[in-house]
């Protein structure tokens, strides 16, 4: 579990953390260089869950050593499936990673969303659903992995 002790906003107790795939964790159905040894210091910590609709049909092999559970979603209502699986992993103990339109229905389930600017852009109307913004995923990953980091960024 992670916990965020965070001045003027309490404490968060973190169980999950949903990633999206293409344009967050990879690009062009390829995962980001340094993503998946982060990836392996947050699963010591928090159970990690990659959604995705398998844009590129890259997922199974991109994501096969990485232990995580990865699940598919249908292309169309991408949105709401996603924010139901974050609904059934008690969204006040979860964190939504993301940078599409369809990542916006999450990021308002979720306790704590990190928007991420990677090579594929960011949706403009996600930034102001998030609570952080990041200029790349390794970014993100690091300042999620770190409760100084998010504490400072987030502190009242």
């Amino acid at each position: 579990m992670l916990h965020y002790r965070i001045p003027g906003r309490g404490e968060l107790k973190i169980e999950n953390v949903v990633l999206d795939y293409n344009g967050t964790i990879a690009v062009d159905g390829k995962i980001i260089e340094g993503v998946k040894e982060l990836i392996s210091k947050l699963k010591e910590y928090v159970n990690v869950y990659i959604l995705t609709a398998d844009t590129y049909g890259t997922v199974k092999e991109e994501c096969s050593s990485l232990g995580v559970e990865v699940i598919d979603f249908p292309r169309e209502n991408a949105g709401t499936f996603k924010k139901e699986i974050v609904m059934k992993l008690n969204g006040h103990k979860t964190i939504c990673v993301g940078n599409g339109y369809n990542d916006i229905p999450m990021f308002k389930e979720s306790i704590l969303s990190v928007a991420v600017i990677e090579a594929e852009g960011s949706c403009g109307k996600l930034l102001a659903n998030a609570d952080i913004v990041t200029r790349s995923i390794l970014e993100a990953l690091n300042i999620i992995l770190d409760e100084n980091k998010v504490k400072a960024t987030l502190r009242n």
